[in-house]
């Protein structure tokens, strides 16, 4: 007599086969998104400068990697965050939070790298011209082009650090809905196959 597939494994191991050929396919779509948006912060390294936005912006609008100049009124807060200088060494990022204007979001600016995180800074604002990277408190920062007394200057945003690997993520995706599906089909051909008691 010819034994059946087993049911129930069967569907479990199909829909977990189905769900990693979707996240590979998903994966897909998302390489396609970044090469885009990298493909849109190149175009952006080559325009003219703006000035730094003093309005909220849709995430879709943030101008990033845009040369820019923004006027700093007033330093309201300094922090310090993980950077890098010219060279490449790991350091600290000195930042400025900035009023400029009685209204308006104001802006952050990356004056300068050093190693340590509690360097004094003497800066109370000022015109700056440099390059806008993103910022997790503030969305945006205008990275100086050159940095204050007791300061490097930090390394400007570059696009070679933005990871693109969904491509390679599909691939172990796929791999591994075919390796899943492999495995089963031998366990069930080799069940099969065995004398039924």
């Amino acid at each position: 007599m010819i034994r059946k597939l087993p049911l129930i494994p069967t569907l479990i191991v199909a829909a977990a086969v189905a769900v990693m050929i979707a996240l590979g396919f998903w994966q897909i779509r998302r390489a396609h998104e970044k090469e885009a948006l990298i493909a849109r912060y190149q175009a952006a390294q080559s325009m003219p400068p703006i000035a730094f936005p003093t309005s909220p912006l849709d995430t879709d609008d943030l101008p990033l990697f845009r040369h820019a100049t923004g006027l700093c009124l007033k330093v309201a807060n300094m922090r310090a965050t993980a950077g890098s200088n010219l060279a490449g060494e790991p350091g600290f990022a000195q930042v400025a939070d900035c009023v400029t204007g009685a209204e308006g979001p104001g802006m952050s600016v990356e004056l300068g790298w050093s190693k340590n995180p509690n360097a004094a800074v003497q800066w109370r604002g000022g015109l700056v011209s440099g390059i806008i990277a993103p910022d997790r408190k503030s969305r945006l920062r205008l990275v100086a082009a050159s940095a204050p007394a007791g300061l490097e200057a930090s390394a400007p945003p570059s696009i070679d650090q933005i990871p693109n690997n969904h491509r390679a993520y599909a691939v172990q995706w796929f791999l591994f809905a075919l390796i899943a599906a492999v495995i089963y089909f031998l366990a069930v051909r080799k069940r099969l196959q065995e004398p039924k008691p």
